[in-house]
């Protein structure tokens, strides 16, 4: 018994127990990794948002393209998304492409999402009358949505997806939209251009972002509905005759594509003024406040420090910093020297806004602006050309239908910022492309054709939109686009003053841009 005990002993001390303990460890191992690869595969599963759509790796943004009906979590896109959903799920299979809306659905700036879901709600009416009052015509059009980031930073992965769904069942033929003019967005349309993808700019206006410059054409298959800035700037100076002595410019430094370009546009146009232009730095993110606010009060007494000649101010800035700015020019020390602010189609932003000092507006300050588009401009335009109302009232028509089912609802609209007409122009404009580069006994065009019709939209075959005519130059930009002068008003809301030209005048009736 004794020696079976130390034998026992012995047995269990020196194999036993280490081998117990050394089992118990690779179990206690094998728990531990399962439950990292568990913890893993949950993360993983927790990046995405919707099918197509995801958060990438150090963000919080759901980005991608939105395969199903998905609002990016904005509660004000809800209805038209829902609207643009009911409109995808009637389309069967094999007889329709896609044109993707590419906007940044994920901002937090409510001024913003106003914009986007105006603009989305104009690219649904157009898909709406596209797939049925079209006289039979294919193929019919499936709108996606595709965001790149509130910042436009997750351009890349945005890209990738689109590319991806030029071929297969998705059958991409063009992607609409972009937004605001600035250095992610151009990489995303120098990309998408370079893989053969068609571009419509809805309210890209920087020459930077546009063919044609310095002969050069570096995004191939790219067309706007919006006049570049330059355009914009020449047809301001046609309706202000604005002189060299009598205006101040104040710009953004360093700028971003679309402020640059317009304060290079505005500098041309007061060469010799007497006034150094005045500079103010807001943050990376121009959507946010920053300290500009200080700067501008400050600019403010340089304002009153002018001759009393000077009546003009020229604005190359986006809306953040336009409107800290006015609502600094509210306070300045000369009320009684009228000024009126003259600056680019970014002043739509502020149409709605509800933290602009309105009472500014009434202390002899007016603040005029180039629009991309206004509902009363066909309304009161004595030139026969350029534009006409039926274009204006078609959409009328279909704004009026989308209030109520099937078509609607698509939420609380507005056109007086522009913004739906544009985005209405803009897919106009797309399917215009797609449509005619549909081969005989086909119902489906290539991919590479679509960007091909761009120099022909012009004469007969030039798109009515709602915001004038587009007659396309070989570069794929308006020729003498109208731009609708906009007033803010202190009531609220905007006035339309007159329509200008970049050529001074209408386009003849013919529309085909000079050589």
């Amino acid at each position: 018994m004794a020696r079976r005990g130390v034998g026992t002993w012995i047995r269990e001390g020196v194999w036993e127990i280490p081998l117990r303990r050394f089992l118990a460890l690779l179990v206690t191992a094998a728990l531990v990794a399962g439950a990292v690869f568990a913890v893993r595969a949950l993360l993983h599963e927790d990046r995405s948002c919707a099918p197509g759509v995801s958060r990438p790796e150090g963000s919080d943004e759901c980005v991608g393209v939105a395969a199903g009906a998905y609002d990016f979590g904005q509660p004000r896109l809800r209805d038209v998304v829902r609207a643009i959903g009911r409109e995808n799920d009637r389309l069967g299979p094999g007889g329709f492409v896609t044109v993707a809306l590419m906007l940044p659905y994920s901002s937090t700036s409510p001024t913003n999402l106003n914009d986007i879901r105006h603009q989305l709600q104009g690219a649904y009416l157009a898909q709406y009358q596209a797939n049925h009052d079209a006289n039979g015509e294919r193929p019919q059009i499936r709108l996606v949505l595709a965001n790149p980031g509130a910042t436009g930073a997750h351009w890349r992965q945005t890209v990738d997806q689109l590319t991806a769904m030029t071929t297969g069942a998705d059958r991409l033929r063009a992607v609409a939209g972009i937004g605001q003019s600035t250095y992610p967005n151009k990489l995303a349309v120098r990309e998408l251009t370079r893989r053969g993808i068609p571009v419509v700019g809805s309210t890209i206006t920087a020459d930077d972002l546009a063919n044609g410059q310095r002969g050069e054409d570096p995004f191939p298959g790219l067309a706007r509905v919006a006049p570049t800035n330059t355009d914009e700037a020449r047809a301001l100076a046609s309706f202000a005759k604005v002189g060299a002595g009598k205006a101040l410019l104040v710009y953004d430094k360093p700028g971003d594509p679309y402020t640059r370009t317009l304060q290079e546009s505005f500098a041309a146009l007061i060469k010799g003024s007497p006034y150094e232009p005045q500079p103010f730095t807001p943050p990376d993110d121009r959507s946010e406040e920053g300290t500009t606010a200080n700067t501008f009060r400050q600019i403010t007494h340089l304002v009153c420090d002018t001759s009393r000649e000077t009546d003009t101010i020229l604005f190359a800035g986006r809306h953040t910093q336009l409107r800290q700015f006015i609502n600094a020019l509210g306070g300045r020390g000369c009320q009684d020297r009228k000024f009126t602010l003259l600056t680019g189609d970014e002043a739509s932003y502020l149409t709605h806004e509800k933290d602009l000092d309105r009472g500014a507006l009434r202390h002899s300050l007016s603040v005029r602006y180039t629009s991309l588009a206004h509902p009363d401009a066909w309304a009161r335009n004595p030139a026969r050309t350029g534009g006409s109302t039926a274009g204006l009232a078609q959409l009328r028509r279909l704004l009026a239908d989308a209030s109520r089912a099937p078509m609607g609802p698509i939420g609380p609209a507005a056109l007086d910022d522009g913004q739906l007409i544009i985005g209405y122009d803009a897919l106009l404009l797309a399917v215009h492309g797609i449509r005619e580069a549909v081969p005989a006994g086909r119902t489906v065009p290539a991919l590479s054709d679509v960007g091909l019709q761009w120099p022909q939209v012009k004469g007969s075959l030039r798109v009515d939109g709602a915001s004038g005519w587009i007659c396309l130059d070989v570069h794929g930009n308006p020729y003498d686009k109208a731009v609708p002068i906009v007033e803010l008003t202190p009531e609220g809301g905007s006035r339309f003053v007159r329509l200008a030209w970049p050529e001074g005048k209408p386009p003849r009736a013919e529309c085909l841009p000079p050589s």
